[in-house]
């Protein structure tokens, strides 16, 4: 593949249908579906930060502690996909995140494409974590000969101020869902579980309990909920009240429409998952010709009709 491919991001406060999207996009040829990625990227150094690329490489090497605590606690995403008997199938608390889906989505094997890309990444130059992400899903489609990398991160409304002003030549598609039925899926998600916790102890203490440093003075009241305390029992308790959730969705909608409204965005597509179940070829269709699919209707007609109608508990 010769050039710069395409790029676009899909902004969601989650569990509103982008994982179905991500997967859907999979299936054309021309198009690296990227999962999970800037929802940590972002979080995994400040954005002003230079970096060496073998230091870019032992972030994304690294595990990621929440995820690390849903493994140790039995308490896995169904979105990881890493293979049982991968290199580090026998202890997945240490699993480098990046591996876990990210990878694991692109490939049935994983550890193959992480030794290929410990090979390119370190010889990164030295540049700011932002360019670094770039660098990284371009490099992804490269090695993938793909013409395009569309990335989707479950909550990354939350990322949003940051993804909209250091990606602004990307084109962005923001989806939305009602908020109750997006509150009452929430709830029962082990990792939005975690991201409720996390949003809800920076605004009642001003710390995140998974980032703190041994020097940090933790308020009792959130010692409970350090990585190495949090129980299961602990955060599905959490679950059963969806208010927490309501109110979370209410926080990522704001940070993503007051930064979408701040970016005023050339290509910007809104979709609703309402309107993607009622008519999935017309909405299907819409995001290809958006995203300049190299036949984006016969993409459409070919993975519509994996859109089911969703399943309220």
């Amino acid at each position: 593949m010769n050039g710069v491919p395409g790029r676009a991001i899909i902004i969601s406060t989650g569990r509103c249908g982008s994982t179905l999207l991500s997967d859907l996009l999979h299936e054309d040829s021309g198009t690296l579906s990227v999962q999970e990625f800037f929802m940590t990227a972002a979080l995994l150094a400040p954005d002003d930060d230079v970096l060496s690329g073998a230091d870019y490489w032992t972030l994304l090497s690294s595990p990621k502690p929440d995820l690390s605590t849903l493994f140790r606690i039995g308490m896995p995403p169904k979105e990881v996909h890493y293979p049982s008997d991968g290199r580090w199938g026998g202890d997945l608390t240490r699993l480098p995140w990046i591996l876990a889906i990210t990878l694991s989505k692109l490939t049935p094997d994983p550890d193959r494409l992480f030794d290929a890309l410990a090979e390119h990444v370190p010889a990164f130059p030295r540049q700011r974590v932002s360019r670094h992400h770039e660098s990284f899903l371009d490099l992804l489609s490269t090695l993938g000969r793909k013409r395009r990398w569309v990335e989707r991160s479950g909550g990354s409304s939350y990322v949003a101020p940051y993804l909209l002003r250091h990606y602004r030549d990307a084109k962005v598609v923001y989806l939305t869902r009602n908020w109750e039925d997006t509150a009452q899926s929430m709830s029962r998600h082990p990792s939005f579980q975690l991201i409720q916790l996390r949003v809800e102890s920076l605004g009642a203490h001003g710390l995140d309990p998974f980032r703190v440093t041994p020097d940090t003075a933790v308020p009792e009241a959130l010692e409970r909920y350090l990585p190495d305390r949090l129980t299961a029992d602990t955060l599905r308790e959490r679950g059963r009240d969806v208010r927490r959730y309501l109110g979370l969705c209410a926080f990522m909608t704001a940070q993503a429409e007051q930064a979408l409204g701040d970016a005023r965005l050339e290509h910007l597509l809104t979709m609703r998952y309402e309107d993607l179940v009622e008519a999935p070829v017309a909405e299907l269709t819409r995001l290809g010709r958006f995203l300049d699919l190299e036949d984006p209707d016969g993409w459409a007609a070919r993975v519509a009709g994996r859109v089911g109608v969703p399943v309220r508990a």
